[in-house]
């Protein structure tokens, strides 16, 4: 049993030891919307009954913050209860392959939940949108808004604006357990992640209270200043590029700010990105 936290006014965020997810709930006169599922149908079921002791109130809709397993993998159990699954038009059609691939990958891995994985039903999110979408819960209206690519190609940031909340999936990273590393994985977009938080940082205010993806809620600063080690991976991928350095030599060459193990996906997908008129030969 995970407890749910209120941290504005009906807006509760539970925060699960699997993978340090957080889901969060909103109540509205109409019923409730819940941001993010959770890592596979029993672990979505035990959210489920989580929120049930919280409210009893009509799920209209659970919404995806991106494509990756820890925040899709309990859809059908929401669907099930009548949530429409929502997120962005990359996100969807992404899931099913993306479902494919983490469970080859975790086959072998001895952590008894994974083995879940092979009973879960991976449902992808029907109602989807390219750059903005809105949500009526009746007294407050919910905007799901696509700064751009960042972690992946299909972030989405949810602004509850009466209760001065942002929800920001995996754009901002404050899990401990995780190293406050962001995700750099082998779908993100590094060069683009900064603008991506900066338009994000427009729908705030300096009291807004951000939750992440992973970890404790944070506010504005933090933000800015994840904002800003973003900016010097993109900017020195950016520069080791420019001066020829080639890629199997980048890291070691490079001054991040962040460990050299966690960036090797942002370094190859960052050359990858870069546009040929910023690139040089490598150097001799």
């Amino acid at each position: 049993m995970t407890e749910f936290t209120e941290v504005a006014d009906r807006v509760w965020v539970a925060r699960y030891d699997w993978f340090d997810v957080n889901v969060t709930v909103i109540e509205g006169e109409r019923g409730l919307v819940v941001v993010d599922t959770n890592a596979s149908d029993a672990a979505a079921r035990g959210t489920l009954a989580d929120l049930r002791r919280l409210s009893s109130a009509p799920l209209l809709a659970a919404v995806n913050t991106h494509v990756h397993f820890d925040h899709t993998f309990g859809n059908a159990v929401f669907a099930a209860e009548g949530a429409d699954l929502v997120a962005h038009e990359s996100a969807a059609a992404a899931l099913p392959a993306h479902a494919d691939d983490v469970r080859i990958r975790a086959a072998d891995d001895d952590d008894p939940r994974f083995a879940n994985w092979a009973e879960t039903e991976v449902l992808a999110p029907t109602r989807t949108f390219s750059s903005a979408f809105t949500l009526d819960l009746g007294d407050r209206i919910l905007e799901l808004v696509h700064p751009g690519k960042g972690h992946t190609d299909g972030d989405i940031v949810v602004r509850i604006g009466d209760a001065d909340v942002l929800l920001a999936g995996d754009l901002i990273e404050e899990s401990a357990a995780r190293g406050g590393v962001p995700g750099f994985g082998a779908d993100c977009h590094p060069m683009d992640w900064p603008i991506s938080l900066d338009l994000a940082l427009t729908l705030t205010t300096e009291s807004t209270v951000i939750v992440p993806g992973h970890g404790a809620p944070v506010d504005k600063d933090f933000v800015w200043e994840q904002r800003a080690a973003i900016g010097v991976v993109a900017e020195t991928i950016r520069d080791l590029a420019g001066r020829g350095v080639p890629l199997d030599q980048a890291l070691d060459v490079g001054d991040w700010p962040y460990p050299r193990e966690e960036l090797a996906h942002a370094v190859r997908r960052g050359y990858e990105q870069l546009p040929r008129s910023q690139k040089r030969l490598p150097l001799i």
